[in-house]
Parts: C-alpha cells; sequence; structure tokens
C-alpha cells in the first residue's frame, strides 16, 4: 500500500489497490478502463435482445427429448436467484438447480433458495462438500496469511458444477455474472485467482492436516480449455445482454417470491460474511465494498456520495463481531485465540507462494483481445 492516501475522484477505489493508476484529474484506470473498453462493447438494447432469443433458441434445441436444457448453480445470492427467475420465468428454460453446499449458508440462504425452488415447482440437487476435507483447506488459508481465504470454497462451488455438468453431458451452464454490477474486479491481491492450481498445491502441501480425497479439484485448463473447446459446454450470461440493476433484481425477487436481500454483496455465506466484512479491511485494509460500489457507481446505480458515506461504517457489527470470532473458531474447531493469531501473523501475498500468475494474465489477454470477456483492467 502507498504513503499517501489516494481516492478516485469518479468512484471509490482507491490506494488500498496498489497497482492502481490516476490520471492528472484523479480519475483512475478503472474508470477508463469501463469507459474504453467495457462500455461501447456492453450491448442492452436491440442487439442484446437479438443475442438472448438467440441464445435461448439454441438451448432449447441442444436440450430437446432431455429432462433438463441447461444447468445452473444456485448459491442463493441476488445474481443467481434472479437468474433462476429468469431461466423459468421469462425464457421457458428447463434448468437443473445445483447447489454446493460447503458449510457455510446461513438461515436467510436457505430460506431464499427455499422459496424459489418452491414457488418455482422446481427440484433442487444439493452436493454437500465433505466437512473435515472443507475445514482442513479452510484452515490451510488461515495458516498460510494470504488474503484470499474464500478459495476454498469459491473452487468446491467452481469444480462441483463444472463436473457434474460434465458427467451429466449438459452443454449449457448459465451464470449470473454481469458487468452491471461486477464491472470492477477485485484486484488480484485482495482475491487471488481460485483456479490456479499451483498455489492450491503449494498451499495445501505446507499446511493441510489430511489428504483431502473427497474434495473437488478442477483446473482451469479443465474447465476453459477441455470442456468448452472439447466437450462443448458453454458459459452463458444473459444478464450482460439485458437491462439488469441491482435494485430491480431485489424488488422482482421480493415481489414474487418473497426473497430477502442480504446487508452486502456475498453476505448469504456466513464465512464470506465474517471474511470480508471483517477478516480483509481491518487485516489487510481491503475494503470490498469499494469495488462493489464503485460497479454501481459506474453504471449509474449508486452516486460517490452515497458509496463514500456508507463506507464511513465498517460493513460488520461491532456489538456482534466477537459472538462472529467465537462462532467461525467453533466451526473451524479451534479456539478464538489461535484464530486471533492468525489475524496478526505477517501478511502474506499469493506472490509468496508458487503460482501460475503469468498463464492466467497471458489468458485473460488473448481473451480479452478475442472479444471473449471484457475488464476494466488487467
Amino acid at each position: 500500500m502507498r504513503s499517501e492516501h489516494q481516492t478516485c475522484t469518479n468512484c471509490v477505489m482507491d490506494t488500498s489497490d496498489s497497482a492502481i493508476v490516476f490520471d492528472a484529474d484523479g480519475v483512475c484506470d478503472n474508470c477508463h478502463g469501463f469507459k474504453n473498453n467495457v462500455e461501447p462493447n456492453w450491448h442492452t438494447g436491440e442487439i442484446g435482445k437479438a443475442h438472448i432469443v438467440k441464445m435461448v433458441a439454441e438451448i432449447k434445441e441442444a436440450g430437446k427429448g432431455k429432462e433438463f436444457n441447461c444447468i445452473l448453480g444456485l448459491s442463493g445470492g441476488l445474481d443467481s436467484s434472479f437468474m433462476l427467475h429468469l431461466l423459468v420465468s421469462e425464457f421457458g428454460l428447463r434448468p437443473l438447480v445445483f447447489h454446493v453446499d460447503g458449510g457455510w449458508n446461513t438461515d436467510l440462504a436457505v430460506n431464499n433458495i427455499q422459496v424459489l425452488i418452491e414457488k418455482l415447482g422446481l427440484d433442487l440437487y444439493t452436493e454437500v462438500i465433505n466437512w473435515k476435507d472443507m475445514r482442513d483447506f479452510q484452515l490451510a488459508f488461515f495458516k498460510s496469511g494470504v488474503p484470499h481465504l474464500d478459495i476454498p470454497q469459491d473452487h468446491a462451488f467452481t469444480a462441483t458444477l463444472y463436473h457434474f455438468a460434465n458427467k451429466h453431458n449438459i452443454k449449457h451452464i448459465m451464470n449470473g455474472g454481469n458487468y452491471s454490477t461486477e464491472c470492477v474486479r477485485n484486484p488480484l491481491e485482495w482475491i487471488y485467482y481460485g483456479t490456479d492450481m499451483a498455489q492450491i498445491r503449494d498451499i495445501r502441501r505446507q499446511f493441510c492436516t489430511r489428504p483431502l480425497k473427497d474434495y473437488p479439484f478442477s483446473s482451469v485448463l479443465f474447465h476453459k480449455v477441455y470442456l468448452r473447446h472439447i466437450r462443448g459446454v458453454k458459459l452463458m450470461k444473459p444478464l450482460d445482454w439485458m437491462p439488469y440493476s441491482r435494485a430491480m433484481a431485489i424488488e422482482t425477487l421480493h415481489t414474487k417470491y418473497g426473497w430477502i436481500s442480504y446487508p452486502q454483496k456475498h453476505f448469504e455465506s456466513r464465512f464470506t460474511r465474517f471474511y470480508e466484512g471483517y477478516w480483509l479491511p481491518t487485516r489487510f485494509g481491503y475494503d470490498t465494498r469499494r469495488v462493489q460500489y464503485s460497479s454501481l457507481i459506474l453504471t449509474g446505480q449508486m452516486t460517490r456520495d452515497e458509496a463514500l458515506e456508507k463506507l464511513k461504517h465498517p460493513a460488520y457489527n461491532p456489538e456482534t463481531i466477537d459472538e462472529e470470532f467465537a462462532y467461525i473458531a467453533t466451526k473451524l474447531g479451534i479456539t478464538v485465540e489461535e484464530l486471533r493469531g492468525y489475524h496478526e501473523m505477517p501478511l502474506k501475498t499469493y506472490k509468496d507462494y508458487k503460482n501460475h500468475d503469468a498463464m492466467f494474465n497471458l489468458g485473460a489477454k488473448v481473451l480479452s483481445t478475442l472479444g471473449i470477456e471484457r475488464n476494466v483492467k488487467r
């Protein structure tokens, strides 16, 4: 982190991202990247409508005679929940609804999933991750000292979904990712690639105490090369081709299903709520709300002043954080003192362990050049 703090004059990204660059007017590279790279190629009007019509027709044709014509991973969060509504109520598709239980669901997430499944008349397929493996893997990341503690959860969700789609020969994976609420990405030093197997293997080797035989692993080569180009599996992001906003999605889900919003993005997981709300800001100085709010500012869903006002207050509740500490420690089978010890240990980054950062960067540049994926910055 730089010695002099600076915040973008247009969004709320700041020098807690050590790689941020400002122009003479104090506008950051995230804002310029959105204006130059994302916005000109983001089509939510007639072009978007035509794209969605074609996409839905393709999925229906490929799914003829099958029980399901696509698959959706449902976390209970806003984007995946709205995607489910869209697929069934608007597109008339038959999604296999898939949930990965990593052991950290909040009661609210469980309820939100339940009301959607019941009111849409669907079945829910749930894969439960071996808790002993998840616990050991999660503790390994605490012991490593890196900021990206959520990789054990994220990797399990991604790997299980892709392996399930491959096993059952489902060719279309629906994804709730979108530019509207996610056009600014978390800096790599905050949240690193969740499928870098070199990093995962190195941290496992140094800190895991069991072989994780039942934990699902998937390399980026498996799901981005083998599945896409050999097996013909496609990842679809319909929300990028239609008008979509956080407020509209919340209102629709609440009115139609009784779905209840979370205090913050990703807070459907109790671990992520603790990790993003408390651990990252207090241990590393990384507040993921800056990324989330900046995305909303750039897409016209929040003003900068509103974001700055919210950032004056911590994402966690100071009155209940001791209870959260106790819950997380007990769930992980350690003492509160041990957990606090990890909070105070020397700071590490992904660069302190083996990694394939160069390979990921090259792949991202190639995909960006080909127009397959667009980000505000590299």
